[in-house]
């Protein structure tokens, strides 16, 4: 398969369609294994220091703003300005285009399904088991398991053969994350780590980048009062080349008076939980084992044939990606049937 060739399937249409790859020949010469300073040049690129140096030149630097264009860059990423919160003429940087807020209440409800379980960010996404009497078995592909909680983590078991989603953020993405689904907070930490690139070309060379790059860790107990049934639900924000900060910033009411995450919130589904600043990155969710049922046309995507996947090729078996839309669903809960409102 050509290097330049990276096909993903758009779940409202169900057309196959080629991505654009933002530095992808950097990244790919940076993380090929034919290069014995490969290494070096991953670790020096994957530093805290150099991933804001990058940020700073690529979001922030007024030339770089002029150079472009916002408005044909706007243009460039399909941004629908009717979706916008604020002024589009404010968005003046990429940088407040990365970071832009959404009429999510309008162009993203909610699906009508209860106790079920929503994509927490507009994404290209894949689902996995980590069992391997599963169809889905994908482990050690994107992430180590015990390593992606952290080390020693009292969590490990509760996820141990249970099921997981990869959504990966691009660079013209709408940048919040939301919460998957209700409950409260059981846990919540971080895990240090470097900021390796989320492009699919670094995770089919370096192999499990997930759990190697810096990372926020929340546990949700939806099985409490007023949550979603869904066991606890592992939510893990990483950061990756050029994403210097996941700002904690969970809003009950559309974006109005932001809070960190602590232990105890409780959190509704759907809500603005953080924001990526800026660029593009990765968010993991675990589920138990048996506690959920992912949608099926995601399933049915994941395994279609004649798309020309990275992911399926470095890992030797389908892994096709959807590209979809956050707070959309992306599974139902087991314990007790979903029923409409």
């Amino acid at each position: 398969m050509s290097k330049s060739i990276h096909q993903y399937i758009d779940r409202a249409t169900g057309a196959v369609t080629d991505e654009l790859l933002v530095a992808d020949t950097i990244i790919s010469k940076l993380y090929s294994p034919r290069l014995e300073n490969a290494p070096l040049l991953a670790k020096l690129a994957s530093s805290g220091q150099m991933s804001k140096v990058l940020g700073y030149l690529n979001y922030d630097n007024a030339l770089s703003s002029r150079m472009s264009g916002m408005q044909k860059f706007l243009r460039t990423c399909g941004i629908d300005p009717r979706e916008l919160v604020d002024d589009p003429a404010t968005l003046d940087t990429p940088r407040k285009v990365f970071e832009r807020r959404i009429k999510y209440w309008q162009c993203r409800p909610l699906p009508r399904l209860r106790r079920s379980v929503v994509c927490p960010a507009d994404s290209r996404m894949m689902v996995g088991s980590l069992s391997n009497t599963s169809g889905l078995y994908i482990k050690g592909k994107f992430f180590e398991f015990p390593e992606l909680l952290g080390k020693g983590s009292r969590w490990t078991r509760k996820f141990a053969e249970g099921d997981f989603a990869v959504f990966r953020l691009t660079p013209e993405k709408y940048h919040y994350t939301h919460v998957p689904a209700a409950g409260r907070v059981a846990d919540f930490y971080t895990v240090g780590g470097r900021y390796h690139s989320c492009n699919p070309q670094a995770a089919v060379q370096l192999v499990t980048p997930y759990s190697k790059n810096r990372r926020v860790v929340t546990i949700i107990d939806t099985d409490c009062e007023g949550g979603d049934h869904a066991g606890y639900v592992a939510t893990i924000e990483v950061v990756a080349l050029m994403i210097g900060q996941i700002a904690q910033c969970y809003s009950a009411t559309r974006y109005e008076s932001p809070r960190t995450i602590e232990r105890g919130m409780f959190l509704e589904r759907g809500a603005p939980k953080a924001l990526f600043r800026p660029g593009s990155s990765t968010v993991v969710l675990l589920f138990q084992p048996g506690r959920v049922r992912f949608a099926s046309d995601l399933m049915r995507n994941q395994q279609r044939e004649g798309v020309l996947s990275r992911y399926s090729t470095g890992f030797g078996q389908p892994v096709v990606e959807t590209d979809v839309k956050v707070r959309s669903l992306l599974a139902s809960a087991l314990e007790g049937m979903p029923w409409l409102t």
